[in-house]
């Protein structure tokens, strides 16, 4: 038995053959633009089938990140608004002659006024913030679960 490097059997494939025609640089041509056609339409299914697998992963950060922009927005516009009112502005507090309480009636005009004040300075600046960008790293899809990264 011989001592050889590579004790595997080569695998061989067919050549392919596109008609028999005359001319050797006809066939060559032909040949060549088989090939560069075979390899578009694989580029091209093999970009569909990327974007089908990873428009999940990136509508799913952009809910996230949407969610997180709503959630800081509305919590800095509550905080802006209220610091406006006190309690005593929100509850009317009804007391006896002997100053015991009552009766506690909240101040529903007020109330009211500061739930659309709130909700309208949200619209508004979400409105404004409307063309942020956010931008996310294609390492992060195979990384832990903190796969958002925004940019103000």
């Amino acid at each position: 038995m011989e001592d050889k490097i590579y004790s595997r059997m080569r695998i061989r494939l067919p050549k392919l053959r596109f008609g028999n025609l005359p001319s050797k640089k006809r066939n060559r041509k032909k040949g060549f633009a088989y090939e560069v056609t075979f390899i578009i339409i694989i580029a091209i299914i093999t970009v569909v089938l990327i974007i089908k697998a990873s428009s999940p992963i990136i509508d799913k950060i952009c809910e996230d990140v949407a969610m997180s922009k709503a959630t800081m927005v509305s919590n800095k516009k509550a905080t802006e608004v209220m610091a406006n009112y006190t309690y005593e502005d929100l509850i009317n507090i009804h007391r006896d002659n002997s100053g015991n309480i009552t009766m506690l009636q909240s101040n529903i005009v007020t109330i009211n006024s500061i739930t659309s004040d709130i909700a309208v300075k949200i619209q508004e600046n979400l409105e404004q913030d409307k063309d942020s960008i956010s931008s996310v790293k294609l390492r992060k899809f195979y990384r832990s679960k903190n796969i958002i990264w925004i940019r103000p």
